[in-house]
């Protein structure tokens, strides 16, 4: 499957113990296909200031967020590796994504010492001009193990599977590979169902029979929360 570089999309997501995403699992490979990745691991390195404005306002579930991020597949970036810039929004329940692909140096030396690419375009301006005027800064490095499926009627509609989330503050720098803390906090895997249109109704049924619900989960805000409780002995 290719990577689209623009879209809008609802997506949502269900946090499962292990008995679930097994169940599930086996029951949306009858009427979908894991994509030629199979289980592979995506890397992140999140962007904001410094005083944390993005992730905050994330965490006080506003009608209208964003996040900036650079992001590579695969458990260590090479210079040459293709990556991608980019910046998620999220208005009354509907996800837009816009990237900016390029080469995985140059867009690291983009984010950290402002050094602009060569090739750049539309999308990669509206990048510039929010990470400008938020002074956005690298802040932390996310990965995790995942799994995808898209329907075999509908390559659109598409079911992830997370998990193994880790994480680093320090070597913000995906060419040292996908290292980190493990999040404590994590369910055994985070399934998020991505549609442009309609779920079919073999994923409803399984859903409904299993009394598995809409939940809501954040990688970056959960680290965050838990830094913070940490940090001021809160629930620790």
């Amino acid at each position: 499957m290719a990577y689209a570089n623009t879209f809008k999309r609802r997506e949502m997501k269900f946090l499962l113990d292990e008995e679930q995403y097994e169940k599930i699992r086996q029951a949306v490979s009858e009427f979908m296909t894991e994509d030629e990745f199979g289980l592979h691991t995506i890397m992140n390195i999140y962007l904001d200031n410094r005083n944390n404005d993005l992730i905050r306002s994330s965490l006080g579930k506003p009608i209208y967020k964003e996040k900036v991020r650079l992001r590579c597949y695969g458990a260590k970036a090479e210079d040459d590796s293709e990556a991608f810039l980019e910046i998620k929004k999220k208005y009354r329940g509907l996800t837009y994504k816009r990237r900016f692909e390029g080469q995985y140096k140059e867009l690291h030396d983009y984010i950290t010492d402002g050094i602009k690419p060569v090739s750049r375009g539309q999308v990669f301006e509206e990048l510039d001009y929010l990470i400008g005027r938020m002074s956005l800064k690298p802040k932390i490095v996310i990965c995790y193990n995942r799994e995808a499926f898209y329907g075999n009627d509908d390559n659109e509609f598409r079911v992830t599977f997370d998990g193994d989330i880790r994480y680093r503050r320090n070597n913000l720098d995906l060419r040292s590979g996908d290292s980190g803390a493990f999040l404590m906090t994590q369910p055994f895997r985070i399934m998020e169902v991505k549609s442009v249109g309609a779920i079919p109704m073999q994923l409803v049924r399984v859903l409904s029979e299993m009394k598995v619900y809409h939940g809501s989960f954040s990688k970056y805000g959960s680290i965050y929360s838990s830094e913070v409780r940490q940090k001021f002995n809160v629930g620790v």
